[in-house]
């Protein structure tokens, strides 16, 4: 790990922008997040990340000094401040006090002084009422560093089976590290993976569990064939990651957040009655389609906004909703990561995260920068 770049990763959440990172090449060496509930999830799944409970907002340089000690020189800082405030399918209400929560991003910057950071945040941040807010929160940064234009990017052409988009800030000390990239080096090939490729080897839900602790570990649905995205998926993680209770049942074929959600008959008729690729009329859930790809999964509310729940996407031919690893396998996470025994706030943590597999393309390219620069002063 010690001779890994190293990266804070702030507004953690459950850690899908980190495992990016530490696939990538970086180690998290702090992760920050006001919600315990949220980051549970980045102190299990990260054992050597210092994993800490903070308001950024209240947080300023002396807070830098204890956290970071003798890991001061930062390579990069990450994260994604809170995108309730930008969201097309939220309220997206200019008066939210988190949108403030971008600013507060860029003055971690200043204060850590990386040699580049990475901010990503929803498409929304870019309409017309909202882009403002980021600009504002640009000019802040310190005049150091060359900051990239913003470039929108979409999941779905990185290999996940999601159809989501988000937008990535890239800023650069030049006297440190070039990054110099243009939105064409984050093109990746078109690499089209469906629904099918994901879910299809996940088993059918089991029983919700009385037990707080239960995770809801379960066997893969025996198949035959399985596609190349699942067999991604199922590998171990690389050392340094994961939980000991993950790895020891995924290396007997079991995988966590298989628990059920309770229907109505009824309503189990009516999802089955649905079309693949349609619209529920009721629930306004959408039916997920095999050779189609997952609308944006939702998050939902934490309990400071009533504890509301997202609508979940129906299963393309069982009559119900999808499951948390159904989820998690859409969205990039593999399996040995572990969400919550509880679905709501597993369906929070995965809804709240960038695409793992967004963030490691991205971090990819930067990491090869950084490598390609140090062997070069090296030689």
């Amino acid at each position: 790990m010690n001779n890994k770049p190293k990266i804070v990763d702030l507004f953690c959440g459950c850690g899908g922008f980190g495992l990016g990172a530490e696939l990538a090449g970086f180690h998290t060496v702090a992760a920050i997040d006001v919600d315990e509930t949220l980051q549970s999830a980045y102190k299990k799944n990260f054992p050597n990340t210092n994993v800490i409970q903070a308001d950024l907002s209240q947080m300023g340089k002396e807070d830098w000094i204890k956290i970071l000690g003798n890991n001061a020189d930062i390579d990069g800082v990450i994260g994604g401040p809170p995108c309730q405030g930008y969201s097309r399918m939220g309220a997206s209400d200019v008066n939210d006090p988190r949108r403030m929560l971008l600013i507060d991003f860029f003055r971690h910057v200043n204060l850590i002084s990386p040699k580049f950071f990475v901010m990503e945040n929803v498409e929304g941040l870019m309409d017309e009422k909202n882009v403002e807010q980021l600009y504002m929160g640009l000019e802040t940064v310190d005049k150091k560093y060359t900051i990239l234009d913003p470039i929108t990017i979409d999941s779905s052409i990185y290999g996940a089976p999601t159809k989501r988009k988000r937008v990535i800030v890239i800023g650069f000390d030049p006297l440190r590290i070039d990054l110099l990239l243009s939105v064409t080096d984050f093109l990746p090939p078109n690499k089209s993976v469906t629904v099918k490729d994901a879910i299809r080897d996940i088993n059918e839900p089991i029983k919700q569990s009385d037990d707080p602790t239960n995770f809801g570990w379960a066997k893969y649905r025996p198949i035959k064939e399985i596609s190349n995205y699942a067999k991604m998926m199922r590998k171990l993680p690389p050392k340094g990651l994961g939980c000991p209770e993950a790895i020891k049942y995924l290396k007997e074929g079991k995988i966590s957040g298989n628990f059920d959600t309770t229907h109505t008959d009824d309503v189990r008729k009516r999802y089955e009655s649905v079309e693949q690729g349609k619209v529920d009329p009721v629930s306004r859930s959408k039916k997920l389609a095999w050779d189609g790809l997952c609308p944006t999964l939702r998050a939902g509310t934490g309990p400071d906004k009533g504890s509301h729940q997202a609508v979940r996407p129906i299963h393309p031919v069982k009559g119900r909703v999808i499951t948390v690893r159904e989820a998690a396998r859409l969205q990039g996470f593999p399996d040995w990561f572990c969400f919550h025994p509880t679905k709501w706030h597993s369906f929070r943590m995965i809804g709240n995260s960038v695409s793992p597999i967004v963030s490691r393309a991205v971090l990819t390219k930067i990491y090869e920068k950084l490598s390609h620069q140090q062997m070069e002063m090296a030689g």
